[in-house]
């Protein structure tokens, strides 16, 4: 289990030679979920920005393993592995529209309307036959371990203040978000031959050949990359991008 403790936003305004650092603010985006079997969301559905990055952000992975009992070992057999497990992640988010010249500042509404969605069927997944509430992400610097596709588990809101005329103005929120584990690849069609391809959530500073360089140690096979994402320009990587990473044997091939 890992456990990331937030740092206040304003913490580099205190500390002499932080103050020209930048902030990441942290947002969760929602998706249309798949059409089809490929496990790859559809487009945006929207995007809730923080009003403050998480204080805390719990992050858990676990492993599948049983032991059967056998009279010849003292301290029982060797465990068998039978997969990784799903990770989960809870964390506690503020949504706060502001206070202007002493009164509430804009509503937070929507961005509580649209947590909550994630919880409910996509009418557009009704459509394609295949129900599901919308996939999302958080995206939030390079916390590259709470950087994956999941769905929402529980939401709950708490709201706090309210503008003149009833709209909620804050409100204290947690999710529990479970990943969604991307399917490997098949070599070929014919084969069914599985390769170690993966997906890899894009952060800022990545590039194609730094990918290429980490991944296979080549920086000049980055078209690989490219052609496996249908990638027509290599300088547009956006924070949060999904790409897949074909196999490094299909690589030098």
């Amino acid at each position: 289990m890992v456990n990331f403790k937030g740092i206040a936003q304003n913490a580099a305004a205190n500390v002499p030679g932080l103050s020209n650092f930048a902030v990441s603010k942290a947002s969760l985006t929602l998706y249309h979920p798949p059409a089809s079997a490929t496990g790859i969301p559809g487009s945006q559905i929207g995007e809730v920005k923080f009003s403050y990055n998480p204080g805390n952000v719990q992050i858990q992975r676990s492993a599948s393993w049983s032991a059967q009992s056998a009279v010849a070992f003292e301290r029982g057999t060797t465990p068998e592995f039978h997969g990784a497990q799903p990770a989960n992640m809870s964390l506690d988010i503020i949504l706060d529209g502001g206070i202007l010249g002493g009164l509430t500042g804009g509503g937070v509404d929507k961005d509580i309307e649209l947590l909550m969605s994630a919880c409910q069927v996509d009418p557009q997944s009704v459509s394609s036959k295949r129900p599901s509430p919308p996939w999302v992400k958080l995206s939030w610097g390079n916390l590259k371990e709470a950087q994956f596709t999941a769905i929402t588990q529980n939401v709950s809101v708490n709201i706090t203040r309210f503008n003149a005329d009833g709209t909620p103005n804050r409100a204290t929120c947690q999710l529990s978000l479970m990943e969604i584990p991307q399917a490997t690849k098949g070599q070929n069609p014919t084969s069914g031959a599985l390769t170690a391809s993966r997906m890899h959530s894009v952060v800022a500073g990545d590039s194609l050949a730094s990918l290429a360089w980490r991944e296979y140690g080549d920086p000049t096979v980055w078209r690989v990359i490219a052609t496996a994402n249908n990638i027509d320009d290599p300088l547009r990587l956006k924070p949060g991008q999904e790409l897949l990473l074909p196999a490094a044997e299909e690589v030098r091939r």
